[in-house]
């Protein structure tokens, strides 16, 4: 009799012990159908858009302090080939400590000084695929990274994070972020630096009715072009949604860097999206990009525009 209750008694603790602990695979699928044309040059392809596969975890640690990771694996689906510079978990790899004071996070994990700016401002495709904003200057410093966390005060938090030994960069990199939202206002800043390369910029968002606006500015020394010099890059975007639709329009200027004359660019983008679900989304799009001469930042070269029709799928 002790003995099955002894075991009775071990069985209800190891079932509570796993019902507050707990692991989510998620994903996203995206795949548009593109006619591009680079200086003049016309195909027609398929084009990844950021596609992924994670997985995150939390345990509940007891008296408000938890422990969790979270792992993401880029992949092409045109393909199957792995993306994200051909490491397995290169979009993302790190454990973390939370609690009522904040969050210690360690590993491989994108800017959040990024998504504090740039990432809000490109509503049209979650600034992912040919579309993506090519202006904003990011600087490298993702991995071998410690990063804090603020809990949120009245809908305002902060991070701050360190990095070491970027790949083929011996330089320590520093990211700052902080995010405020108060009804419709959306708003942050965000802060890196790299070595001698650093970069600040502000954004702004405003949610009325169906009406979305929203805008960054950046000040970047060397970010896209080490030896460029400084540069001032901003962008502006509106969405209008009504029902299930979304239209869309988004534009971005950069100015010269300021050691090389000629070297600015102007990029533009209107879209439509059409949400069949929650997680499933069709959508439309014309992309433009224009660099003056001596432009060598854009990812696709100076001239560069598409047509593209797409399906977005979250699970």
């Amino acid at each position: 009799m002790k003995r099955t209750l002894l075991i009775a008694s071990l069985s209800l603790v190891s079932a509570g012990a796993y019902a507050q602990s707990s692991v989510t695979v998620w994903g996203r699928l995206n795949v548009s159908a593109e006619r591009q044309e680079v200086s003049g040059t016309k195909d027609n392809t398929l084009f990844n858009n950021a596609s992924r596969l994670g997985f995150r975890g939390v345990e509940d640690l007891g008296g408000g302090l938890k422990a969790g990771f979270a792992i993401e694996h880029g992949f092409d689906p045109t393909t199957g080939a792995s993306s994200a510079g051909n490491q397995f978990w290169g979009r993302g790899s790190e454990v973390y400590l939370g609690s009522n004071f904040g969050t210690i996070r360690l590993g491989n994990y994108t800017s959040e000084a990024y998504y504090a700016t740039a990432d809000w401002v490109s509503m049209h495709n979650h600034d992912t695929g040919s579309s993506y904003d090519q202006l904003y200057a990011y600087l490298p410093n993702d991995t071998n990274k410690v990063s804090y966390r603020t809990p949120e005060f009245s809908g305002l938090w902060g991070e701050v994070a360190v990095s070491e030994t970027q790949a083929g960069n011996l330089d320590r990199g520093y990211d700052v972020a902080v995010n405020y939202a108060l009804g419709g206002l959306a708003a942050g800043l965000g802060y890196q630096k790299l070595g001698d390369r650093n970069q600040f910029a502000i954004r702004g968002a405003y949610t009325f009715g169906g009406f979305t606006v929203g805008g960054y500015y950046q000040r970047d020394e060397d970010g896209l072009v080490i030896g460029g010099g400084k540069r001032d890059n901003f962008r502006l975007s509106g969405m209008y949604a009504l029902g299930a639709n979304e239209f869309h329009l988004n534009y971005g200027w950069a100015d010269d860097y300021d050691k090389i004359a000629n070297s600015g660019a102007q990029q533009w983008t209107v879209a439509y999206g059409y949400n069949l679900s929650k997680r499933t989304r069709l959508y439309a799009f014309y992309t433009k990009y224009d660099g003056e001469v001596n432009n060598t930042y854009g990812a696709f070269g100076p001239d560069f525009n598409s047509l593209a029709l797409g399906v977005r799928h979250n699970f």
